[in-house]
């Protein structure tokens, strides 16, 4: 029996797992840029942090989420996003209690049971970050910004932001009663999922892709005639901290988000579609919850952050065929030749990784030709040729793979040299 990896996962093969290992590391460099630490937590909650945090109305949770009985009995869920668990950890740990904000990121798998197609897998990678303690729109513009420094660092280009705010405890309701009003006379042409909403969560029917529902939503109440003072002057000090640093961005007042946590600021990262000039595509978004903290057990303090789906990422730098660093250059391949040099290959390789070089040898005793060539295909920079008459005269032989050129030089200098070629 043949097995295969379960629908919409996938094996992340030498060769393309090069590629992820440089979009996290540019992660990691501008999130130190930005002074935010990394988190790591559970690949499993309590099926109760994702009802909680995220909403039970919403798609993620009703639809979703892979969550089973442990042997105890107990409700658990594969995290399907990542910021219910990192305020959950937040809270227990008491984090709140230091000296705030807190910057916070994380890079790492989650799950959702969706339809696969290019860029969207069941087990799907998230690079997100969660900055706690302040309600300055400040904040809100550094996290936007942040995640646009990083598409610029890899070289994503056509990312622009759309920006709303989705009001507050204030306001909110008063959008949401002006929802129901406009509604309910179309309730019989809604879809179901809508129809549910209507009664449950009226705020999600503007986020439906549905063209029946589309057709009704494009004339909806905006939540920008129900904001208060405060949310309209923080939204509009968000848009200037962004055109401050020159963060394209446009108003979409339509704009929901897919969860219920969000209060104020919510923002997608889109990419313009550069093969058909079709519509853009969401790769990435996030916004404020400024409630949830104090949901999970905290105190009332404040949240901003963003999640970016990595392999969407991956996909439309593949499209545009950018060119990625070479990752797994090799310093240098030992050639041997005889069976005292391959005694003499033993120390000579463990001494240079231990220096730091990048090296290999033959481990299926072919003869020169066939060492030389798999030098070539590794990638190896130099060859090190290594034989009888090289023991005997405790001197090696250095080939540039690229050039051709050949020197000899002693043994013990090996080390030495190729520490300097390296540089």
């Amino acid at each position: 029996m043949q097995f295969k990896v379960p629908r919409g996962t996938q094996d992340i093969l030498p060769g393309e797992v090069e590629m992820w290992q440089w979009i996290e590391d540019n992660i990691r460099k501008i999130c130190r840029q930005y002074h935010y630490a990394e988190i790591r937590t559970p690949m499993f909650e309590s099926t109760e942090l994702f009802k909680r945090g995220v909403g039970e109305t919403t798609d993620i949770v009703e639809k979703e989420m892979y969550t089973f009985e442990d042997r105890g009995g107990r409700s658990l869920t594969l995290r399907p996003e990542g910021t219910a668990p990192v305020v959950r950890s937040f809270v227990e740990h008491k984090t709140y209690g230091e000296p705030q904000p807190t910057k916070l990121y994380y890079v790492g798998p989650m799950y959702r049971y969706e339809r696969p197609q290019a860029g969207r897998q069941r087990q799907f990678h998230q690079f997100g970050v969660e900055l706690f303690g302040t309600y300055e729109p400040e904040s809100d513009a550094e996290v936007i910004t942040l995640g646009m420094d990083w598409f610029a660092a890899v070289g994503l280009e056509g990312v622009t932001v759309e920006i709303n705010s989705v009001g507050c405890t204030t306001c909110r309701p008063v959008h949401r009663a002006n929802l129901v009003d406009y509604f309910t006379p179309y309730q019989e042409q809604l879809c179901g999922d809508c129809q549910s909403r209507l009664t449950r969560n009226p705020l999600r029917i503007l986020d439906c892709k549905k063209e029946s529902c589309q057709a009704i939503i494009k004339d909806a109440p905006s939540i920008v005639e129900a904001w208060c003072e405060e949310c309209t002057t923080h939204f509009s000090q968000v848009k200037k901290e962004l055109e401050l640093v020159n963060v394209p961005y446009r108003h979409n007042d339509r704009l929901v988000r897919g969860l219920d946590y969000y209060t104020r600021t919510a923002f997608e990262y889109m990419l313009e579609n550069r093969q058909g000039g079709g519509q853009a595509s969401t790769i990435g978004g996030g916004g404020r919850y400024n409630g949830m903290v104090k949901e999970m057990g905290g105190p009332e303090m404040s949240g901003i952050g963003f999640g970016i789906g990595m392999e969407r990422v991956l996909l439309a730098l593949k499209t545009s065929e950018k060119e990625f660093p070479q990752m797994t250059t090799l310093d240098a391949y030992v050639v041997a030749l005889g069976e005292q040099a391959q005694e003499e290959t033993t120390r000579i390789l463990h001494e240079l990784r231990k220096a730091g070089l990048a090296v290999e040898r033959d481990l299926l005793n072919r003869k020169l030709k066939g060492q030389m060539k798999a030098a070539d295909r590794a990638g190896a920079r130099y060859v090190v040729i290594i034989g009888d008459e090289e023991i005997k005269n405790q001197r090696v032989r250095i080939k540039e793979l690229a050039s051709g050129e050949q020197s000899e030089v002693g043994l013990e200098e090996l080390t030495h040299i190729l520490k300097e070629k390296q540089i």
